[in-house]
C-alpha cells in the first residue's frame, strides 16, 4: 500500500515537473521544432510509452512526432474515423479503415476552445496497467496551444507585412496616375479609378505634347490583379512616358510597349490599351486600340466606337498586324474610355451592364458637366449591381474637346 502510495506520488511530482519545464520552454519562445522535441523527450523518459504518434492539424493533418512504432506514420494519412471523436477512447472501440493504428491502445483528442488540434495514439509499456491520458493530454494542449498562437502570430506579422507592402504599393501607384488634368474651355478631362483591391492593374494618362499643339490620353488594364499587375503596370507607365517624349510617332510608341512588354512579362499577362492622339492644329484625332474595351467618341454629328488597332500588348513579339484609326475635321467631341470593370459589372439576376447601357447613357447625357456625368454614371452603376460588389477595378475617363475656330 505504501509502496503504490510512493509510486503515485513519485509520479505526480513528476508529471508537475515536467508540466513547469514546458511552461518554462514555451516562455522562452523555443521555435516549434525545439517544443517537440521537449514533448517527445517528456512522454518517452517520464510516462514509459512503448510507442506513440501525435497528429498535429496545421494546412493538413501531419505527423509531427512518433517513437517506438512499427511504421513510418509521416507517410501515412489520418484515419478519417478519428476525426468525430470528441474523448478519449480506446482504439478498439472505434471504427479505423487503416490497419496501423491497431498498434496503439488510446487515441486521445487535444482541443482548444472547440477546435481540434492534435491526435495523440500511444501504447502503454507491458509492465504499465494504465497511462495518466489525462497528464498527456493537458501536456499536449500546453504544447499545441503555445505552437498554435505562435503560428498565428506568424501569419499576423505575415499579412501585417503584406499590408504594408501593399499600402507602399499603392501610394506608388497613385503617383502614377496624373496630379493635375485640364479643365479649361478648350479641353476638359476627368477620370475616375477604384482598384478592386488594395492595389489594381487599371491605368490611364494624359500627356501633352506643348511642341506640336498636340495631347495624348490613353487607358490600359492588365490581366490579372494585385501587386503583380501592379508592378507590371508600372513599368508600363514608365516606359510610355518615356517614349512619347522621344518616339517619332504613335505607332513606334505602341510597337516599343508591346516589346517591352512582352519582355517584362514573359508572355505570362498582357495588356489592353487604348491610346488617342488629338491635334489641335489639323484637329484630327488618331488612335490605336490595343484590344481594350472600345472608347466611345460622341461629336454633334455622329457617335463612333473606337476599335481600330491591333490585339493585346505583350502577347506576341512582335505584334501582328497595327492598323491606326484617325478621325479628320473633329473640332468638338466627348471621347469616354474606360475598362471592363464597368461593362462587366452584373446585377443580382447575373445580367452585365454591358456596352449598350453605356453608351445609351452617354449620349443620354453628352451635355452635362463631365464630373456631374461621372457621378451620374457610378450611381447608375449601383443601382444597377445593388448588393453585389464590383468583381474588378472600376476606371473610366472622359475628355471634352473644344476647339472650334472662334
Amino acid at each position: 500500500m505504501q509502496d503504490t502510495l510512493q509510486r503515485k506520488f513519485y509520479r505526480k511530482e513528476m508529471e508537475v515537473n515536467a508540466l513547469l519545464e514546458i511552461t518554462q520552454a514555451v516562455n522562452n519562445n523555443l521555435p516549434e521544432d525545439d517544443l517537440y522535441k521537449i514533448y517527445e523527450f517528456t512522454l518517452r523518459a517520464n510516462l514509459q510509452l512503448s510507442r506513440m504518434v501525435l497528429y498535429v492539424k496545421d494546412e493538413d493533418w501531419e505527423c509531427k512526432v512518433q517513437f517506438g512504432t512499427k511504421k513510418d506514420f509521416s507517410a501515412i494519412p489520418l484515419d478519417s474515423g478519428c476525426l468525430d471523436l470528441k474523448e478519449i477512447v480506446e482504439v478498439n472501440e472505434v471504427d479505423l479503415s487503416i490497419s496501423c493504428f491497431n498498434e496503439f491502445d488510446i487515441i486521445i483528442p487535444v482541443t482548444h476552445k472547440e477546435k481540434l488540434l492534435a491526435f495523440v495514439f500511444i501504447k502503454t509499456s507491458e509492465d504499465e496497467n494504465r497511462a495518466d491520458t489525462t497528464f498527456i493530454q493537458a501536456l499536449s494542449n500546453v504544447i499545441l496551444v503555445a505552437i498554435e498562437n505562435k503560428r498565428l502570430a506568424r501569419k499576423q506579422m505575415e499579412q501585417q507585412a503584406i499590408q504594408h507592402e501593399m499600402e507602399i504599393a499603392r501610394n506608388v501607384q497613385n503617383y502614377l496616375f496624373p496630379d493635375v488634368l485640364p479643365s479649361s474651355e478648350k479641353l476638359e478631362i476627368k477620370a475616375f479609378y477604384q482598384p478592386c483591391k488594395t492595389v489594381g492593374g487599371d491605368y490611364y494618362d494624359y500627356i501633352p505634347i506643348p511642341n506640336e499643339n498636340q495631347f495624348l490620353v490613353c487607358i490600359a488594364d492588365v490581366s490579372g490583379k494585385g501587386m503583380p499587375a501592379a508592378i507590371l503596370m508600372s513599368n508600363f507607365q514608365a516606359v510610355l512616358r518615356t517614349l512619347s517624349r522621344n518616339a517619332e510617332s504613335p505607332e513606334q510608341v505602341i510597337h516599343e510597349l508591346n516589346h517591352q512588354t512582352w519582355h517584362n512579362a514573359k508572355g505570362e499577362n498582357f495588356i489592353t490599351f487604348f491610346l488617342a492622339v488629338y491635334d489641335f492644329d489639323k484637329k484630327n484625332l488618331r488612335y490605336f486600340n490595343c484590344g481594350h474595351n472600345h472608347p466611345i467618341l460622341i461629336t454633334k454629328d455622329e457617335v463612333l466606337i473606337l476599335s481600330e488597332g491591333s490585339t493585346v500588348l505583350g502577347a506576341f513579339d512582335p505584334l501582328p498586324f497595327l492598323d491606326k484609326g484617325e478621325i479628320e475635321n473633329v473640332e468638338e467631341f466627348s471621347l469616354f474610355m474606360f475598362t471592363d470593370g464597368l461593362t462587366e459589372t452584373f446585377n443580382s439576376v447575373g445580367e452585365e451592364f454591358g456596352d449598350e447601357r453605356l453608351k445609351n447613357f452617354l449620349i443620354k447625357n453628352k451635355g452635362m458637366n463631365l464630373q456631374a456625368m461621372h457621378n451620374a454614371l457610378m450611381k447608375e452603376l449601383e443601382g444597377f449591381k445593388k448588393e453585389n460588389s464590383f468583381a474588378d477595378d472600376l476606371t473610366f475617363l472622359s475628355c471634352r474637346v473644344n476647339n472650334a475656330t472662334p
